[in-house]
């Protein structure tokens, strides 16, 4: 009677690592290389993901950052339309000067939240200087462009919910 070696169980062999020879037949990862690789992955994902949204918060920002420069160049042309008197800006006249300007929230863009002539630079022959403000999504950054009676141009900003440092160079 022949035996078949095909469905034998190998025995360990006595002596020195005799249970590791019985594993490195097996193919695969052990546990601890498995965790060593989810935990480098997640260092990256740590490092990666911050660095992601804030810049997704810069891009807000620089939406809304010309978004105001389109809306200066309209309320300048206001304006220039209207002999040198600024009386007229508001948003709803901006937008009607440039259509591509939003002048309500929603849909997650920027839009014109204030404009209007400068009270301070008002008199019976119109208003010399203007102020525009564009809010950004998400970030609610607000930046401001202002014209005073004298033609000098003043961009400020305001901090919103986020902590981005988005008013940073405005």
């Amino acid at each position: 009677m022949s035996q078949s070696h095909e469905n034998q169980v190998p025995t360990p062999e006595p002596g020195r690592n005799s249970l590791r020879r019985l594993g490195t037949s097996e193919g695969g990862f052990t546990l601890i290389e498995l965790l060593v690789v989810i935990l480098i992955i997640g260092i990256l994902a740590a490092v990666a993901i911050p660095t992601l949204l804030s810049q997704r918060g810069k891009a807000y920002d620089a939406s809304a950052r010309e978004l105001a420069a389109t809306a200066e160049t309209a309320a300048e042309t206001i304006g220039t339309d209207n002999g040198g008197d600024f009386h007229r800006v508001s948003p709803t006249e901006l937008s009607v000067y440039e259509p591509a300007l939003k002048v309500s929230s929603g849909n997650e863009e920027p839009y014109v939240s204030e404009a209007h002539g400068l009270p301070s630079g008002c008199s019976e022959n119109g208003c010399t200087g203007y102020r525009i403000s564009v809010t950004a999504a998400r970030t609610h950054d607000v930046f401001s462009i202002e014209r005073n009676s004298t033609g000098e141009v003043v961009r400020s900003c305001v901090q919103g919910t986020a902590n981005d440092k988005g008013c940073t160079g405005w």
